[in-house]
């Protein structure tokens, strides 16, 4: 598996398509925020799929950089 573009952190999976690949949804908070040395204030046990809809984003990215939902 090749490097990913420079600026990016390791190696990412990607769809058939090229497409990166989307963070699961069962995947726990507690791992993102030591993933990304964030607090989110919230149990790290929480699926990141109820935080991204407590918050009001569709992703992962846009959580860590606070870009909200249109």
């Amino acid at each position: 598996m090749a490097k990913d573009a420079e600026g990016m952190k390791g190696y990412r999976s990607r769809n058939k398509d090229g497409q990166l690949r989307d963070t699961r949804d069962d995947k726990h908070v507690g791992t993102v925020e030591k993933q990304y040395g964030r607090d989110f204030g919230v149990r790290s046990n929480m699926h990141i799929s109820t935080l991204l809809e407590k918050k009001g984003v569709v992703s992962v990215n846009d959580l860590i950089t606070g870009k909200k939902k249109k």
